[in-house]
């Protein structure tokens, strides 16, 4: 079976973020994921996790103006110094949370731009990335995003993904597969994962196209979950989906997945 996650931007929003923790570990899960720490100190959102008995397994690294609409900032060129300052703090927050993996955003390319000159930022940041977590025995992350949800957003594809992990030469990088951005950008989930098998270090899931409760919709994620038990996946599943409702309301598929 595999090991889920929620979360916790996403799922249990009928609590106060504080109390999400303890939320998803009464719903049974072991293991929980947000977009970002940086509203709370970090010994604060260490001691909810503590007390809910549950592990981080993933959050991302500082995404420069999100209010204002960056997604990421390691594709964009002269933003190095804001760059490094957030690795550093994502480490800090990440040794104090007892994480393993963090994930870095690319960010949202202006329209017309020369995309090699963001590539060539983007690698630059991924090794400067990869180093500073190795030194504290991190993995980082990449993760395509589909352009229906996120418009210009530098990284779209598995292959593209897996050919920057390559290209850094850093034994530290992994990439992250949402089968729901998979599934909108290019399909064909099953072969792909298998493809790229161990260099794989993080999944997720929601319905596609509505990203709801993995239940419905065009994704047959039993077959998916079937998938990574038998190629002896080990990373987590974070269920990064929008409950329909009431987040325990919609966790009869979860169950069923335990079974």
């Amino acid at each position: 079976m595999p090991k889920f996650a929620a979360n916790l931007t996403m799922m249990f929003n009928e609590h106060p973020f504080p109390e999400r923790f303890a939320a998803a570990a009464a719903a049974g899960f072991t293991g929980v994921e947000f977009l970002f720490p940086y509203d709370y100190p970090a010994q604060d959102v260490q001691k909810w996790h503590q007390d809910a008995k549950v592990q981080n397994v993933l959050f991302n690294l500082p995404p420069g103006d999100w209010a204002a609409g960056e997604r990421g900032i390691a594709a964009l060129p002269g933003r190095e110094d804001e760059f490094k300052a957030g690795v550093a703090k994502a480490i800090e927050y990440a040794l104090a949370l007892g994480s393993t993996q963090l994930h870095m955003m690319a960010g949202i390319v202006p329209v017309g731009s020369d995309l090699l000159v963001h590539r060539k930022s983007y690698l630059a940041n991924l090794k400067y990335a990869a180093r500073e977590l190795a030194k504290h025995r991190l993995t980082l992350l990449l993760e395509p995003i589909n352009t229906r949800d996120m418009p210009g957003y530098f990284l779209n594809r598995q292959d593209q993904a897996h050919a920057l992990r390559i290209e850094s030469g850093e034994s530290n990088v992994k990439v992250q597969m949402d089968f729901y951005h998979a599934q909108i950008m290019e399909g064909d989930l099953i072969e792909t994962f298998k493809k790229y098998g161990d260099a794989i270090g993080h999944t997720q899931i929601a319905s596609v196209p509505k990203r709801n409760e993995p239940d419905d919709g065009e994704v047959n994620y039993p077959a998916i979950f079937k998938l990574l038990d038998d190629s002896q996946y080990q990373g987590w599943v974070g269920c990064e989906y929008r409950p329909r409702g009431k987040t325990e309301d919609g966790l009869a598929w979860f169950r069923a997945a335990q079974k």
